[in-house]
């Protein structure tokens, strides 16, 4: 699938062309997301969802102050006066601001993307078919009391103009399998899911990303797992090792890393909304994040994830960078505009650099410092091998519940689906497992990384920041890992 082409007579470059203004730098950002939902409950078609929207977002940096403002309307007349109300707003700024931007490195950005599809999607028929087929395959047993399986589509453009001739255009395919099964008897219910209740496998591409996902099958498999769980015996309690597999080492580098590390949130913009962050700006390239076994990425270059993109939302081009290596704090989540707030504070001899990460989740949305894909990098371990490298542990599958404090360090974190190690051998599935620590210490806990063959590419298309709101998508690979003497609970040993 090839990306729009960069043609200055198209429509879009051709009413930007008309605009006018003598602000020093600004720039038009045009987003269309175009969505689509087909699911079944329990044997009950869903209503077809399908939603277009698109519009348009304008940055002005003049005087060394940004100004911003959005628009549906994209006629010369709607563009042009959204332009000159961010031009407004960077005028009233530039009179209190105490810092003085200046336009990005590259005000011209040229380039394009799309997400690589490897095979086209069957038809609404053929899919809706499918669905219904997999929410079918669920009712295995009475106990079987709710069921649900969805496919969404989305397909989205990105066309980013700056007046200083900068032309990039992306457009990407997003494909979010999702199939739930909730099971009860008596007091009990357990709900199992394809992976995670939030939509935790969605990658870019087309009908090779149902197929990877399992989701033909999953019916079946993840109604068995939920009958399984109500006969499985509650997860015990105590200090014992943990393996994570990758659906839960998701939600663990999200919460504990990627908020963490986001320059933004350690400046302080998000203490009334989201929280703040444990990590100060003293702490990069000397702090022991986590034991010499954890090197984390931010790599929006891996085409089937979900987060992937050549330029970030203020045209910056996107390459792979290491934000941990060997356990110790080198680099934050931080755009150019959070780049240039914090050599402010430190002064202009200290870069601590960051990522192309300013990120917006629509087209009415401002870009801030957004994690995209943020992923461990293999280590060298067999699954048999970590497995038989513990003595009593437990082996936890797919997040279901989190609870983090407003510095984004102690967390309580509760998955699916268990399952008890002993003397080096996987033995019974358990209920209801948990376990709690402190992001500050428990990397450094970190005893085996998982290999490529343990590896898995995962996301959410739900992660909330900002003010206004933004809900924007990501992504997170990662092989199992094992991490030793964790504070693991079943759902009677809960704070």
């Amino acid at each position: 699938m090839s990306a729009l082409p960069l043609v200055a007579t198209d429509p879009i470059a051709l009413v930007f062309g008309s605009l006018r203004s003598d602000a020093a730098f600004f720039a038009v950002r045009f987003v269309e997301e175009d969505s689509e939902t087909l699911a079944v409950r329990k044997g009950v078609p869903q209503p077809y969802a399908r939603s277009i929207d698109r519009g348009a977002m304008v940055t002005v940096i003049d005087d060394g102050a940004y100004g911003y403002a959005a628009t549906p309307d994209l006629t010369r007349a709607g563009l042009q006066e959204a332009l000159d109300r961010a031009h407004g707003w960077a005028q009233a700024t530039a009179k209190t601001s105490v810092i003085r931007f200046p336009t990005p490195p590259d005000s011209a950005p040229r380039g394009q993307y799309a997400s690589s599809v490897e095979t086209a999607m069957p038809t609404r028929q053929q899919l809706f078919a499918l669905v219904a087929a997999v929410d079918a395959d669920a009712q295995i047993d009475p106990r079987i009391v709710d069921s649900y399986a969805s496919l969404e589509i989305r397909s989205t453009t990105h066309r980013y103009l700056t007046n200083h001739g900068g032309d990039v255009a992306q457009t990407f395919r997003f494909v979010l399998p999702n199939v739930q099964v909730t099971a009860s008897d008596g007091s009990d219910t357990q709900t199992r899911s394809l992976a995670g209740q939030y939509n935790g496998f969605c990658q870019q591409g087309g009908a090779e990303v149902i197929e990877r996902s399992g989701f033909a099958a999953a019916g079946a498999t993840v109604a068995r797992e939920a009958i399984e769980l109500l006969e499985a015996p509650n997860c015990p309690s105590g200090r014992m090792d943990v393996l994570l597999m990758p659906d839960q080492m998701m939600l663990q580098i999200h919460e504990s890393i990627g908020h963490p590390l986001e320059l933004d949130r350690i400046l302080g913009d998000e203490r009334n909304m989201a929280g703040t962050s444990f990590v100060t700006l003293d702490m990069f390239g000397r702090y022991q994040y986590g034991s010499s076994l954890l090197n984390v990425t931010f790599d929006p270059t891996r085409r089937e994830q979900f987060a992937s993109y050549a330029y970030d939302d203020e045209g910056a081009p996107a390459e792979r960078e290491f934000l941990i290596r060997e356990g110790v704090l080198v680099k934050p989540l931080g755009s150019l505009l959070s780049q240039a707030r914090a050599r402010h504070l430190l002064g202009d001899h200290v870069d601590l650099g960051g990522v192309a990460n300013a990120r917006s989740s629509s087209w009415n949305r401002a870009p801030i410092d957004r994690m995209a894909n943020l992923n461990i990098e293999p280590g060298t371990s067999t699954i048999d091998e970590m497995i038989a490298g513990i003595e009593r542990g437990v082996m936890m599958k797919t997040n279901v519940s989190w609870s983090i404090d407003d510095s984004r360090n102690k967390f309580q974190f509760g998955c699916e689906w268990g399952r008890l190690i002993e003397n080096g051998r996987l033995t019974q599935v358990v209920k209801n497992p948990n376990y709690r620590g402190v992001s500050a210490t428990f990397w450094r806990s970190l005893k085996a990384v998982g290999n490529e063959t343990t590896f898995d590419v995962m996301g959410t298309p739900f992660c909330g920041k900002g003010e206004p709101n933004q809900v924007i998508r990501v992504g997170h690979a990662s092989p199992a890992c094992v991490f030793s003497d964790i504070d693991v609970f079943g759902a009677e040993g809960g704070a």
